[in-house]
């Protein structure tokens, strides 16, 4: 199992699922099976509800963290 950017998914990963450029889900990854990169196990959200995981339209919440820095955005502006 991978995400979009290739990273191999394991369940108990921090997720955000991406569609068209928003992310519309973020959780913990539940249930799923290995060999599939498509509509694979849960997205677990805080207070136990759940949505669809398709790990080609996930990615890890680390390397999401990364894109930020990569842009600077990672950091509050100062004076705020």
């Amino acid at each position: 199992m991978h995400y979009r950017n290739g990273r191999e998914a394991k369940n108990g990963d921090k997720i955000v699922r991406v569609e068209g450029g928003e992310i519309v889900a973020f959780g913990m990854l539940q249930d799923a099976t290995p060999g599939n990169d498509y509509c694979n196990g849960s997205i677990v959200h805080e207070g136990g509800h759940a949505t669809y995981a398709c790990m080609c339209d996930c990615l890890h919440v680390d390397d999401v963290a990364a894109v930020l820095a990569e842009k600077g955005l990672d950091k509050r502006p100062k004076g705020v």
